[in-house]
Order: structure tokens, then C-alpha cells, then sequence
């Protein structure tokens, strides 16, 4: 008599991803191209103190606040993480990502390498993701490109890059986002995903 029973019982545990990299790494492009090939997953905006650029939406792009609303956040302990950078705070609201995990439901965080830090000693069994262009001079090349920072400024985030990448050794994976291969990219990205959920032991995710 042959069993009905399932041979390998498999347990779907949500994922908490998170996205980091130096600024001009693509790590805007990437969700973007994620969302074209439908992956689902459920990103959390970012909350900053910083103005908008040209060209970015509040609430798809960031939560802009002012910084007595930002502190009221903190103090509030309503954020996962929180960091300030280049001048400006930058966090991680809490409450969503606590009801899209309670639905079962991949979360997506988009931070730079303080907060992917912060995360990692929050959540354990978050997966970190390293998004990187091929090269030095690509990065400053996406970076002029985007006319939103003086020399100085460029210069200054390519400092901070070369400290970024010491914290490598603390992400899971590493993607590298080659000149017109956002698609290569985003494939890699799914890859990760698929192979996280079919690990034998799981990841955990446990938020207070």
C-alpha cells in the first residue's frame, strides 16, 4: 500500500532581505527591475530627514520627515534601525515589517552598511545582500552621472565606499551590477531568494 503522506514536509518561513551597497551601486534600479519581473516580496520605505532629489516620490522613493517627527520615531522605538548619513537621519519603520512577516510575506529592506549592521544584530536570520558596481571608476561614473553631488561630495562617498566594502565578510551574498545587466542582476537576486526558501534548516526571523 503506497502512503499519501508528504516525503520531505517542507516549513515556508518569510525572509527578511536586505539590500546594501555604496551609493550609485543600482540598489533603486534593482527593486525596480525586481518589481517588472514580479517578484513578490514586500519592500519597506525608508523614513529620512534628507530633502528629496529630483525626481523621487515621497512614500514610493522615501518617507521624508522632519527631524523633530524622525526623533519622535526613534524615541518612539518605532524604528528597526536607524542611521545618519552624510548629515541626514535614515531608518527602518518597524511596524510594517512586523505585519507583512506575520502574513507570511518576504520583507525587502533597502539600507546602507550601518543599518545592514544593525539588522544583523536584530535579526540574526536576516539575509544580507551586497550590491556592488564591477568597479571603482564605474561607481564614480554613476555617480557624476546623477549631478546630485558636488566633486566633494563624490569624493567623500568614495571614501566611504572603500570603508563599506571592509564590512563585506558581514553580508551572505554578493552581487555585482555590471553596465547594462540590471537583468543579470535581478536574475542573481531571485536565485537568492529560491535558494534561501529551500534550505533545509530555515531561517528564523524574530522581531520584538
Amino acid at each position: 500500500m503506497t502512503g499519501s503522506g508528504v516525503l520531505i514536509p517542507r516549513e515556508r518561513n518569510p525572509l527578511l532581505l536586505v539590500l546594501s551597497g555604496p551609493s550609485g551601486s543600482g540598489k533603486d534600479s534593482l527593486i525596480e527591475c525586481l518589481g517588472r519581473r514580479g517578484l513578490d516580496i514586500f519592500r519597506v520605505v525608508t523614513v529620512t530627514t534628507r530633502p528629496p532629489r529630483p525626481g523621487e516620490i515621497p512614500g514610493r522613493d522615501y518617507v521624508f520627515v522632519s527631524t523633530e517627527e524622525f526623533e519622535r520615531l526613534r524615541a518612539g522605538g518605532q524604528l528597526l534601525e536607524y542611521a545618519q548619513v552624510y548629515g541626514h537621519w535614515y531608518g527602518t519603520p518597524k511596524e510594517p515589517v512586523r505585519q507583512a512577516l506575520a502574513r507570511g510575506q518576504d520583507v525587502l529592506l533597502r539600507v546602507d552598511v550601518q543599518g545592514a549592521r544593525a539588522v544583523r544584530q536584530l535579526c540574526p536570520g536576516a539575509v544580507l545582500i551586497f550590491l556592488t558596481p564591477p568597479t571603482e571608476e564605474e561607481l564614480v561614473r554613476r555617480l557624476k552621472a546623477r549631478r546630485t553631488e558636488s566633486p566633494a561630495e563624490v569624493a567623500r562617498r568614495l571614501q566611504k565606499v572603500r570603508e563599506e566594502l571592509a564590512a563585506l565578510p558581514m553580508f551572505d551574498y554578493v552581487i555585482i551590477n555590471y553596465p547594462d545587466r540590471l537583468e543579470e542582476a535581478a536574475a542573481q537576486f531571485e536565485a537568492i531568494v529560491t535558494a534561501e526558501h529551500l534550505r533545509v534548516n530555515p531561517r528564523r526571523v524574530c522581531l520584538d
